[in-house]
């Protein structure tokens, strides 16, 4: 039987070095189940209306089906699942009035009552799970790079500075079906830490600087460094960013006095 736990959760987001802001992020807390919560970034592509119309129709559908979610009856992966398709369909019915044809990833996450956590995802928007500041497992995106990576042509490091790095080959709103892939977490316990984010973040860090922001800093805190950091690092030339942090932490746990984050060192610095 799980233990009792409180989620302590922040969202970031911001348009970079971009004209205009075409990626959107948040955090519903279930209506009627308290301790539900569906955390979910939509990165959207097609032109200012084309992408922005397409994230918009993520969040409009989750929301509508979130509400819509009884997690005493309905089973989490089929939610999860049905979203991507109900999204993915939106979204091609928007592309007669869009000014390109929008296409969106998606990332996203549910935690039931129970403390179950089950995600799905679609294109390069990624989910990442830590435990004690330790990586456990993260998405794998649905690129044409890290294809490339899946066949040993390249290494991670090679694909993170490769010509052809936003090149998806699954996402909503083109024409086949969405990859929609799913993982689940049998039991979140205090210590896990949930992070979702778009390209526009996850490029500028490795997994062993995300797991020591998080593992050191509040949510809020995590997401604000971890924007700043991106910018900095972006050197005028960055994406839209987004991002959802979560973490699972012990109800009666004493408080521990905070550690200070010193930050990454120029050797850590992405170029």
């Amino acid at each position: 039987m799980h233990k009792p736990f409180r989620i302590v959760a922040s969202t970031g987001i911001h348009k970079g070095d971009r004209d205009y802001q075409q990626d959107q992020v948040a955090l519903l807390a279930h209506p009627r189940a308290s301790g539900c919560l569906l955390a979910i970034v939509a990165d959207g592509m097609g032109g200012r209306s084309g992408g922005r119309k397409a994230s918009d129709q993520v969040m409009m559908t989750a929301a509508q089906l979130f509400e819509r979610y009884d997690p005493a009856t309905d089973y989490a992966p089929n939610f999860l699942k049905h979203l991507v398709q109900e999204a993915h369909i939106v979204i091609r019915l928007t592309a007669i009035s869009a000014e390109q044809e929008p296409h969106s990833t998606i990332a996203a996450f549910l935690i039931t009552p129970h403390g179950e956590c089950h995600w799905v995802h679609a294109g390069d928007s990624r989910i990442y799970h830590f435990r004690g500041g330790q990586l456990l497992h993260r998405t794998s995106d649905h690129s044409y790079v890290q294809a490339l990576v899946d066949r040993g042509e390249i290494t991670e490091a090679e694909a993170s500075t490769h010509p052809h790095a936003n090149v998806l080959i699954g996402c909503l709103g083109m024409d086949n079906d969405p990859p929609a892939t799913a993982y689940q977490i049998a039991q979140l316990v205090p210590g896990d830490t949930l992070l979702a984010c778009s390209d526009g973040v996850w490029h500028y860090f490795s997994p062993s600087e995300f797991a020591s922001v998080v593992d050191t800093l509040s949510p809020r805190e995590a997401t604000e460094f971890l924007v700043d950091k991106a910018r900095w690092r972006a050197r005028g030339s960055g994406d839209n960013l987004s991002l959802a942090i979560v973490k699972i932490e012990a109800l009666a746990e004493e408080r521990k006095p905070p550690q200070r984050f010193q930050g990454f060192t120029p050797a850590n610095a992405a170029t």
